[in-house]
């Protein structure tokens, strides 16, 4: 075929999925405003967010020849509309058939095997084989568990059995995972994309530079700012990465970061954005499905922690920065951006949807009336004004980006519903507090542990809802509160974005910041770490989930605000001068007590009491006895010292 002939296919293919995003927005408007039955919905949800996938992502196999990539490409689409067909056709009979009592028809068995296979191919493409590793694994266990020895085997599932509760059913594909990319990821997704296409990122990511750039370590600061501010609305790590530090990782390294230590304060300051409202990211509306919480209050209960993880981020970069000697941007610099009065109206859409979901409205709506003010606000001042380009756009990515999310988080419906069939979860649970021996500590390890390994290489929400199946259970028998045990999971499959030898963030920083990756992953993570045990603080303090009193929750944000602040000076290694490694790791240990102690307990008040006491004892000794700085409590930062770990 010839580069015309190639070039004119694509076109073809670009305006067909084009269209078919625009029936996907049309189909999910149409279901907000007229709920349908879910064996209606999802299957449709599904299918158009298959066909999507793979129009966009056409498979790449070079070894192969065109005409037989094309024909797979072909073959696929042609079996995802088959599977559409069957649940349109057959609509009928699967909403009234009675589950484990009704049979199993053949046809049955070729839809739901189809379409089984259609998700492992769409994953895939989506995010790469280790998610498909993991879904064959799955369901390699479902049909030989009986096989397995000890607490793992179980008898098995027959193909009938296996076919009925993956695809037949509201336990499977079409189960809470679908469900909540139809309910709410769609609609966020929608205004993320809305907001980015009229301006809105960049005007956070200058908002940033403006108010902090002038600062030691500026740039850096204006990075965690502006990735915050995109990440809470855009809920992806790798896409704030991408979006967000074409701009700020070469403004950090302008101002003397390294190149792999500018991508990892872009990495960690992206994924953080997952745990940022109102948005946070995909796997809070998970996580608000299964507790069967209103997602605002789910927002709400994440805010502190959130803010105690940018907190620590702000004063340890900073706290380098001093340590190092890293400039500030010139006020030249900072002035350069684009000025911000004449955008500032901008802002009104994430403020709408704040505001929305405060006044009770549901988080669909909410994103939707966002979206739609993201239209209308840019026409109040000429200079903003967009074209049919930006909603063009803007109308492309949506759908795009709804179906690499809700084609992976789709198939992790198969893993829910065989860990919770063969009661893999249950048994699961049991062992890993047998494991622990009782110890909630070393429960909590353990499960923060296998949070990190399961989200090596997976999408946050993928790992997150493997996790809630495995170790939740496990968590909660501790005695935990559900809120809690969920956060406390949820939080560790951020981290796992940043966390070596897999970290998609982490990558995806390197590439933009041309940058190793590997020592990007490691600065990454190393900045993780001040704030890697905040979990174990709203796992023992509820408070700091904004769970009591006003009284409770203040005495909680400020104890663990408190206490982050002590470890980020470790971390920091700086209080007044360079501290020397005694220093560093006394205040380290009397963070860390007083970050996993509950709040006023004998525990924290020992920590915070030695933490600050040690802080106060060295202002003083820096600033009246100078002398003192060789007596091995300060130190001079070796030359080109990392300056975030000792």
């Amino acid at each position: 075929m010839s580069a015309v002939a190639a070039d004119s296919s694509k076109g073809i293919t670009q305006k067909v999925a084009f269209l078919i995003g625009l029936f996907f927005v049309v189909f999910q408007v149409w279901v907000l405003y007229d709920p349908q039955q879910p064996l209606f919905s999802r299957p449709l949800h599904l299918s158009f967010a298959l066909l999507l996938l793979f129009l966009y992502k056409p498979l790449e196999a070079e070894r192969l020849p065109r005409w037989v990539r094309i024909a797979i490409d072909s073959l696929v689409l042609l079996a995802t509309l088959g599977v559409s067909a069957y649940y349109l056709l057959e609509y009928d009979r699967l909403t009234t058939r009675m589950e484990n009592v009704s049979p199993v028809f053949t046809l049955d068995i070729i839809a739901g095997s189809a379409l089984v296979l259609l998700l492992l191919e769409g994953a895939r493409r989506a995010v790469g084989m280790i998610l498909v590793y993991v879904l064959g694994a799955f369901i390699l266990y479902a049909l030989f568990g009986g096989y397995l020895p000890g607490w793992l085997g179980f008898r098995g599932f027959m193909m009938d059995e296996a076919i009925e509760i993956v695809s037949m059913t509201t336990a499977g594909v079409l189960g809470i995972t679908t469900s909540t990319s139809v309910s709410f990821i769609f609609y966020f997704i929608l205004f993320g994309a809305f907001y980015s296409a009229v301006g809105g990122g960049q005007l956070f990511i200058d908002l940033a530079i403006r108010v902090a750039g002038r600062a030691t370590g500026g740039t850096a600061k204006a990075a965690i700012l502006g990735s915050s501010l995109m990440g809470s609305i855009s809920g992806s790590a790798v896409a704030n990465v991408v979006s967000t530090g074409v701009f700020t990782i070469p403004l950090m390294k302008r101002t003397g970061f390294p190149d792999y230590r500018a991508a990892g304060v872009e990495a960690i300051a992206s994924t953080g954005g997952q745990l940022m409202p109102p948005v946070m990211g995909v796997a809070a509306f998970v996580m608000a499905e299964m507790l069967g919480m209103p997602y605002p209050s789910l927002a709400l209960a994440g805010l502190i922690p959130a803010l105690a993880f940018y907190f620590s981020l702000l004063l340890v970069v900073d706290l380098g920065a001093r340590r190092e000697g890293i400039r500030a941007l010139t006020e030249e610099e900072v002035n350069a951006t684009a000025p911000i009065l004449p955008r500032l109206h901008l802002i009104l859409p994430p403020i709408l949807l704040v505001v929305m979901l405060v006044s009770g409205y549901s988080a669909a709506y909410a994103a939707v009336g966002a979206s739609l003010a993201s239209l209308v606000v840019p026409f109040l001042r000429r200079s903003t004004w967009i074209g049919r380009s930006e909603l063009s756009d803007a109308l492309r990515n949506a759908p795009k980006q709804a179906a690499e999310v809700a084609v992976p988080i789709a198939a992790i419906g198969i893993v829910i519903a065989v860990a919770v069939q063969s009661n893999l979860a249950l048994k699961f649970a049991g062992s890993l507090v047998s494991l622990a021996e009782g110890s909630i500590y070393a429960s909590l390890a353990l499960a923060m542990v296998g949070c990190i390994i399961m989200g090596m290489g997976l999408p946050t929400v993928a790992a997150y809802i493997i996790g809630a199946v495995l170790f939740v259970p496990a968590v909660q028998k501790l005695g935990i509160e559900p809120l809690a045990a969920h956060f406390f999971i949820f939080y560790y499959c951020v981290l796992s974005m940043v966390t070596p030898p897999v970290a998609l963030a982490s990558f995806a920083a390197a590439a933009v910041g041309k940058a190793p990756a590997v020592k990007t992953g490691f600065a990454a993570f190393g900045l993780s770490l001040v704030a890697f045990f905040v979990p174990f603080g709203f796992v023992f303090d509820t408070g700091v989930l904004a769970q009591g009193s006003y009284g409770t929750i203040a005495v909680s944000a400020g104890s663990l605000f408190g206490a982050t602040a002590l470890w980020a000076v470790a971390f920091g290694g700086w209080c007044v001068r360079p501290l020397a490694l005694p220093s560093r790791v006394l205040i380290g240990l009397a963070g860390l007590t007083a970050v996993i102690a509950p709040a006023e307990s004998i525990y924290w008040y020992a920590g915070m009491v030695a933490g600050w006491g040690i802080v106060i004892f060295l202002v003083l000794v820096a600033k009246l006895a100078p002398g003192m700085a060789s007596s091995g409590l300060f130190s001079n930062p070796p030359k080109g010292a990392d300056g975030f770990a000792p």
